[in-house]
């Protein structure tokens, strides 16, 4: 069992707290143009199962390549949706995508120790890129991602799917507008019991466990809910290194997080407990989700003077995979920047490496702009 609490200064670049609420850029001439490319580069259980099939509801997006390391894979996805030989690729094949103009955007969802590798192949190829959070396995690696789009002089997008989900927005919008009063507090869990056997808890393909898994879903929550980078962070660490699945990644992480308004966000990572949920607590009630980040079945509770109550949304005429899908689109056809550009995988990635020192060192913490 392993425990630690950490002080340190950290540099958080100013300009990376979540902007914006609404993904929406369409617009009727938007309509009329061509559908944007897509390349899925990985064909795991949340490509599959997750994002190609919700092209099928995008307006703006629309898959055309595959790129995969088996080709059994290969062949039954390509056929499924119609994927001809030409655009499918092994990885050994991947830089061929140059040549390919059919391809607009690279989606890169692959372990977390190859995002960067194959996010600056796709950029120097010419093409957009979407890639999986976390964005990568270090600070370092994220600012060489960015580095390279700016250089080719592509756009670069986060797949942050819950910044284009309707209740995930308005609880942006109701908790930043004061509904319930000036936030003070905001709790955020995230977990479930990860089975073993999987690259996720093998830390040279992770990166770390499910801090850099789960845990991303609470300490985004907590950046987007505030509109604010934090200032400080402390952690704690409890992981049973005699179970097998924990050899070398940790299993939970309580972290807290403080911000220069003076709101306190207190959040849970776990492989070994399952909660997702989060709640913003202000002078006059509270808002809650839980769940609040799954794929489907977003459900919210508002508590405001004295009274609770449910707050139930009309269904959207896009769900969360397919507009992040045509959001990064729109930004391609527009010129406009992605709601969750790099930098904003890159202030994740910078709290996340305090959170991990913070845990190791047991010392509390400052992070300064």
């Amino acid at each position: 069992m392993s425990t630690g609490t950490r002080r340190e200064v950290l540099g958080i670049g100013v300009g990376l707290a979540a902007s914006g609420i609404m993904p929406g850029l369409s617009s009727p001439a938007l309509a009329t143009t061509r559908k944007i490319g897509y390349a899925v580069v990985g064909l795991g259980s949340y490509a599959t199962r997750q994002i190609m099939p919700n092209f099928g509801g995008c307006d703006h997006a629309r898959l055309v390549a595959l790129v995969s390391g088996t080709p059994s894979k290969l062949e039954k996805y390509g056929a499924e949706y119609g994927i001809p030989q030409t655009h499918r690729y092994s990885y050994a094949q991947f830089d061929r995508i140059r040549d390919n103009p059919d391809i607009d955007v690279v989606y890169v969802i692959l372990p977390n120790s190859l995002h960067a590798e194959y996010a600056v192949r796709a950029a120097q190829a010419g093409k957009h890129v979407l890639c999986e959070k976390p964005m990568a396995s270090s600070v370092a690696e994220c600012q060489t991602m960015i580095a390279a789009c700016r250089k080719a002089g592509t756009k670069l997008m986060i797949g942050y799917r819950s910044r284009f989900e309707p209740y995930n927005r308005l609880a942006i919008e109701l908790a930043r507008g004061g509904h319930v009063g000036p936030t003070r507090l905001i709790t955020a869990e995230h977990g479930f019991p990860i089975k073993p056997d999987q690259w996720r808890l093998d830390k040279a393909l992770s990166g770390g466990g499910s801090m850099m898994d789960i845990g991303i879903y609470s300490l985004n929550a907590a950046r987007y809910l505030t509109g604010e980078e934090p200032v400080e962070v402390s952690a704690v660490e409890s992981t049973d290194r005699a179970d097998p699945r924990f050899r070398s990644v940790e299993d939970r992480i309580s972290f807290v997080l403080r911000f220069p308004s003076g709101v306190q966000a207190n959040c849970i990572s776990s492989y070994s407990s399952a909660h997702n949920g989060y709640r913003v607590i202000g002078t006059q009630g509270w808002i809650g989700l839980e769940p609040a980040t799954p794929y489907t079945g977003q459900t919210m509770t508002i508590r405001k003077d004295g009274v609770t109550a449910p707050r139930t949304l009309p269904p959207p005429v896009r769900n969360q995979f397919a507009a992040q899908l045509d959001h990064m689109a729109e930004c391609v056809l527009t010129g406009a920047t992605p709601m969750v550009a790099g930098e904003e995988g890159l202030a994740d990635m910078r709290v996340i490496e305090a959170i991990y020192r913070s845990a190791a060192e047991r010392r509390t913490v400052e992070l300064t702009a």
